[in-house]
């Protein structure tokens, strides 16, 4: 596990990781070109991960209460706690 010692943040306030650059930890941000659709550094104590969540081929419709509900429902959002899992900030993203 990575720690805050692996992070460098850059004049303008931001934060670099492995190449990325990031507005904060706990900020999710889309991700161009990538596997998935979005990445956020997560961080829990002085503990750091990059976590990647999301199909980059699928469209959200969180709008529509019923693909919402099923989503949450289908994923157990109501279960999701630890800041390192994609679940999580799938399910905070929904």
């Amino acid at each position: 596990m990575a720690t805050t010692k692996n992070v460098k943040k850059t004049p303008s306030g931001r934060v670099s990781y492995r190449g990325e650059t990031f507005s904060g930890y706990n900020k999710p941000k889309r991700t161009p070109g990538k596997n998935k659709k979005f990445a956020v550094l997560a961080k829990k104590g002085s503990d750091v991960k990059l976590v990647r969540f999301g199909d980059p081929n699928m469209e959200i419709k969180r709008d529509d209460p019923g693909r919402r509900k099923n989503f949450r429902a289908r994923h157990n959002c109501d279960t999701a706690k630890d800041k390192f899992s994609a679940r999580y900030w799938s399910c905070k993203k929904w």
